[in-house]
């Protein structure tokens, strides 16, 4: 379990001794690109300490800026979490606490889960009352862009990118992933053109093709591009040449005998060794590194502001069962590390920190206002209320005062996630299940990977962070799941059983056949072999 601490020990130190003897260059109004992976994990990069997984581009843009080792999303699914990244609110807030389309009440009940609580209602959109992060940039005369996954709301319910401050959107609408067309052209999104010469095009790097066009476009104007992948979400895809690059890898590392174990509801993947995952990993990884060459080529790389997040943890359970989180417990979905923490690094090339290590707790609501400060745009803390500007930790200057970090899912996700609320605070962590009102405690500085729940051992500091956990949620005048009068223990005790003896064995079929040296998916690779 201390995997993850002893290699940012390893990095820090390493950083320590390349740092930059170069001049900064102080930028007065400089550009912002905003990178999002969707479903990305935290240990799903080279630099966050995979061992399988190759991000040579990735990791050298955070190299370049500062690695934030305690990132948090807002939720563990993505359209919460991608709306608090856009308005700088907790979950509980501004009230998208489900990812749109989750079923919820009585319909519920339709998808047969058994479960004991019947989920509540929710916002499906990104309401417009929200001042976003593009509108204000906007307001402050820059062109904004977004391409790539949007997933909160459609063009009839008026909440498309272009509805909440973007100027252009090259693929945004309400589907959350590329169920269509795939992630090969054609791609069959109504807001991307498919052109005849891009047969065969991953998405990623399609996404990345727009992107760099808007700022080949738009290189001596100021602007905000916001490049959000659909990426790396299932049903992931890769080339036939990609998936050989990592099946030996795998082989070579050594594939284990059994890739799965339970964790409370579903089968969890216990190892990185998913070579189809890998290729769409590094697909992104690709893509990125155009779009960097597309600054530096422009001589924009020393006046942009560079972002990457993920919008919650990697799929190690439900989706595709793509991955696994090294010393974090869970994934997506998930109320542990796994579903919540993200690769986090933000670039200020005037700072020049190379590579700074900072466990400064942190949340997605932190970047509205930390843009807004680099940029020396006046902050709107009225708006991004949940939100602290970080630029005083990227300067290398005083630690961000002290706060507790909220989560609200009153929901169960299709991973195995549980209802629950949690609390941060320092290095404490406490969660709350909706289902029975039973309280887990973690110390995450010596428990990363939530082994020992700590409870009864400090029951007193347990119950004092409920209670002001509690006290948070009544004043967001949130939504609660309510129990199902119709529970029936046996079919939810059933479902377990199923999800052990029948699903899982599944799982291990597909997964070894994936690794088999004459595997295949289809004739043509999901569309990435052009005749």
């Amino acid at each position: 379990m201390r995997k993850i601490a002893t290699f940012f020990t390893i990095l820090s130190l390493f950083f320590a001794s390349c740092k930059s003897k170069n001049q900064p260059f102080k930028a007065t109004k400089p550009n912002v690109l905003f990178i999002v992976v969707d479903d990305l994990g935290y240990a799903d990069l080279s630099v966050m300490g995979s061992a399988y997984y190759e991000t040579p581009n990735i990791d050298a843009l955070a190299k370049s800026g500062d690695i934030f080792t305690n990132g948090y999303a807002t939720c563990g699914v993505c359209s919460p979490s991608r709306a608090s990244l856009l308005n700088g609110q907790f979950t509980a807030r501004h009230g998208v606490t489900q990812f749109d389309g989750a079923k919820s009440g009585q319909a519920w009940r339709k998808l047969n889960k058994h479960t004991k609580l019947l989920p509540p209602e929710y916002k499906h959109h990104l309401d417009t009352s929200d001042v976003t992060l593009p509108e204000v940039f906007k307001e402050n005369g820059y062109t904004t862009f977004f391409a790539g996954k949007w997933h909160l709301g459609s063009a009839e319910d008026h909440s498309l990118p272009t509805d909440h401050g973007f100027d252009i959107n090259v693929g945004g609408y309400e589907r959350g992933g590329p169920y269509s067309g795939g992630y090969f052209s054609p791609f069959n999104n109504p807001t991307i053109v498919d052109y005849e010469d891009e047969k065969g095009m991953s998405l990623s790097m399609k996404l990345a093709k727009e992107t760099s066009a808007f700022i080949q476009k738009n290189k001596d104007n100021n602007f905000l591009a916001y490049l959000s992948f659909y990426a790396v979400h299932a049903p992931i895809q890769t080339t036939k040449e990609k998936w050989e690059k990592y099946r030996d890898k795998a082989e070579k590392m050594g594939i284990a005998k059994n890739g799965f174990e339970m964790e409370r509801v579903l089968p969890a993947r216990k190892h990185q060794d998913n070579p189809v995952y890998a290729g769409l990993i590094e697909q992104v990884d690709e893509a990125i590194g155009t779009v960097m060459q597309t600054l530096k080529k422009n001589g924009l790389d020393k006046n942009t502001i560079i972002v990457f997040t993920s919008d919650n943890g990697g799929v190690t359970s439900g989706d595709d069962f793509s991955t696994n989180q090294l010393s974090l417990r869970g994934g997506k979905g998930y109320q542990w590390e796994g579903g919540l923490r993200v690769p986090y690094f933000i670039y200020v090339p005037w700072m020049h920190q190379k590579g700074k290590i900072i466990e400064t707790p942190v949340s997605a609501t932190d970047l509205f206002p930390t843009l807004l400060d680099l940029a020396e745009i006046p902050l709107r803390p009225k708006e991004h209320i949940d939100g602290l500007s970080l630029k005083s930790l990227l300067a290398g200057g005083d630690e961000i005062q002290e706060r507790p970090l909220y989560w609200h899912y009153p929901h169960y996700g299709n991973q195995g996630g549980e209802p629950v609320s949690i609390m941060r605070k320092g290095n404490w962590k406490i969660i709350h299940y909706w289902e029975d009102d039973h309280l887990e405690l973690y110390d995450l500085k010596r428990d990363i990977g939530e082994v020992n729940d700590v409870f009864m051992l400090n029951k007193e500091l347990a119950l004092e962070m409920k209670k002001e956990l509690m006290t948070w949620l009544e004043s967001m005048n949130t939504q609660y799941a309510e129990k199902d009068t119709l529970w029936n223990e046996s079919a939810w005790k059933q479902r377990l059983e199923n999800n052990k003896n029948k699903l899982m064995p599944k799982l291990e079929v597909k997964r070894k056949k994936m690794l088999s040296p004459n595997w295949k998916p289809n004739e043509n690779w999901w569309g990435s072999k052009v005749k």
